[in-house]
């Protein structure tokens, strides 16, 4: 279903647009001053989500960066290092946050589709706080967007969690999309937040609510999250009229499947005219990866005949281009985009 425009984009799910419905909750929503605590609206989004994470407490924040951010404030000292993936959202594409306002570093590791092990933590924590510098977090990141929204299964965070927990680190779930994550898996949300002590995830991405993500926790930390989320200018005041899609968005989380069904259509279809340049099997939720070296005839006829047809892609960034599918498009807006991508 493309925009009214005619526009079907791509690019991410975060260009979903609110609902009707959203925007009637927006205008109707009961609102207080938040710093306050007296914002009915949000105070109930955080309970609804600390329960669907199986946690104490949450915190309602305008960004998923900004979430992420105050979990490593909270479970790191200056000077210490946070281990995390390679890949992971909060190394690459957070600005440096972590260093410009905690003052870590990170140690990554180089697992396949997000994963870490039990091998990797031991390897890790061999010389920290000896030669190397302590380490005071495991990070998380389920889906795994580097690597296409892979999925990182319960089994294998819980497996690597254990041996976490054996040297004292405090783990965190960058949860962005965890949603998909649990669709995909077929488990309830707060099953891939077993074991964790902090997570966050986001209302703005395939949720579909226009603003607002969240971090859940024990309440001790949450308390001191609402503290330095002032720090960072998120003291925010009459924002119940954010929370209110927010809560929609939450209570309608199963649609994900639709969306995961459109990109393996997409997948599969590209993979049929382009062969080697998709691998179907690694679409697990709503992301596609294409390697424009190997599309027949190249990648810049495609990109012209897709402007052609209306549809937006990001760039290519080191040969692959990322597709992601979401509410506001559907099995239609993949044929148009199919079309684009006949092979010359």
């Amino acid at each position: 279903m493309a925009f009214p425009d005619g526009i079907a984009d791509f690019r991410s799910d975060t260009v979903t647009r609110p609902t009707a419905e959203m925007r009637r909750a927006m205008a109707e929503a009961a609102v207080g001053d938040d710093v306050y605590r007296d914002d009915p609206t949000v105070n109930a989004l955080e309970e609804e989500a600390a329960s669907v994470m199986g946690k104490e407490a949450a915190l309602f924040t305008p960004t998923g960066t900004m979430g992420n951010q105050l979990a490593i404030m909270l479970q790191t000292r200056r000077g210490e290092e946070v281990l995390c993936n390679a890949g992971a959202h909060l190394r690459n594409t957070e600005a440096g946050a972590g260093s410009a306002l905690s003052g870590v570093a990170f140690r990554p590791v180089n697992g396949p589709a997000g994963r870490i092990t039990p091998s990797d933590i031991h390897q890790a924590m061999e010389l920290a706080g000896r030669l190397f510098p302590r380490i005071g977090l495991l990070v998380w990141e389920n889906t795994h967007n580097m690597s296409g929204g892979r999925v990182v299964p319960v089994e294998v965070m819980t497996e690597a969690n254990r041996t976490a927990r054996r040297y004292d680190l405090s783990i965190h779930l960058d949860g962005a999309r965890v949603f998909n994550a649990a669709v995909a898996a077929d488990v309830a949300p707060g099953r891939m937040a077993e074991g964790v002590d902090t997570v966050q995830f986001c209302f703005s991405k395939g949720l579909g609510a226009p603003v607002g993500s969240i971090l859940c926790g024990p309440a001790d930390l949450i308390a001191e999250g609402r503290y330095l989320r002032k720090r960072l200018g998120g003291g925010m005041r009459q924002v119940g009229v954010l929370a209110a899609p927010a809560r929609m968005a939450l209570r309608d989380w199963t649609r994900l499947s639709t969306d995961h069904k459109v990109a393996a259509q997409m997948a599969e279809g590209l993979a049929e005219r382009h062969p080697g340049a998709v691998d179907p099997a690694s679409t697990e939720t709503n992301m596609v990866i294409v390697n424009t070296r190997k599309l027949r005839g190249g990648w810049a006829p495609i990109r012209d005949r897709l402007r052609e047809s209306g549809i937006k892609v990001n760039r290519p960034f080191a040969g692959s281009l990322r597709l992601v599918t979401h509410r506001d498009v559907d099995s239609s807006d993949v044929s148009r985009l199919l079309a684009a991508f006949v092979a010359a």
